[in-house]
């Protein structure tokens, strides 16, 4: 959390939602501006049949749970553009543009932005000097960029070809992992990093996501891991940054 502080500039009086989506679970958690929690954090399980009108109800249940708050900020697990899903990978039903973050305004009363999952988790994790790059191990994989502090949103590298005709996620993702054993999946991650930075060229690339522990290998020393709780402290910072 102390990367975070650098940037926070918001209304000392403000507090905010920040939701993370998840093909396993739904948190929540309100922070005020200094990114320090007002709750617990509620996790509730993503609804076996993840359709939009399932997951806003699990939304809806989850802030009915929150102290008073005065905006949203949420990470979904696909594309977003300008608060409006485009993609879903890893959620169920038609999520092609569904108005998210109106939708969550609407039933909040509050003012919402919505961004892709792993953008919001770099927001955590960034300390926004030069290229930065967020990698989170969940369900799926996914990235995000940062340049001085600033995203370029929807970087979907986790579905970019990558080895023996697959995909970066299905080779590192949940699934494979429990395929192939933590053991195998980590020298995978290590391999895919190695290729990654190359690249791309961060300054930092940051490991995150809900499997980034279940690392068996040492990672090169520009490779930082980040608590999965930068998902939510993220929501303090998608606000400083200029609107997509």
């Amino acid at each position: 959390m102390g990367r975070l502080d650098r940037y926070l500039e918001n209304d000392v009086n403000s507090a905010t939602l920040s939701i993370d989506i998840g093909g396993s679970g739904v948190k929540g958690m309100v922070l005020d501006s200094q990114a320090n929690p007002l709750n617990d954090r509620v996790r509730i399980e993503t609804p076996d049949k993840a359709v939009p009108r399932a997951v806003f109800d699990v939304i809806g249940q989850l802030v009915l749970q929150q102290p008073s708050f005065d905006r949203v900020s949420v990470g979904f697990p696909g594309v977003v553009q300008f608060g409006v899903t485009q993609t879903a990978p890893n959620l169920d039903g038609d999520w092609n543009d569904v108005p998210l973050a109106a939708r969550i305004s609407e039933m909040t009363g509050k003012p919402c932005r919505a961004v892709n999952d792993a953008d919001m988790q770099g927001y955590g994790a960034i300390e926004g000097t030069g290229v930065e790059m967020m990698i989170t191990l969940g369900t799926g994989m996914g990235a995000a960029i940062f340049s001085n502090g600033h995203l370029t949103p929807n970087l979907e590298l986790g579905h970019h070809p990558w080895r023996k005709g697959d995909t970066y996620e299905e080779q590192l993702g949940n699934a494979a992992r429990r395929k192939v054993g933590n053991k195998k999946w980590s020298r995978r991650v290590l391999e895919a990093v190695e290729q990654i930075l190359p690249i791309w060229n961060p300054r930092v690339l940051y490991l995150g996501g809900g499997n980034a522990d279940k690392l068996k290998t040492e990672m090169p020393e520009r490779v930082q891991p980040v608590d999965n709780i930068a998902g939510i402290l993220g929501g303090i910072r998608l606000w400083d940054d200029e609107p997509h």
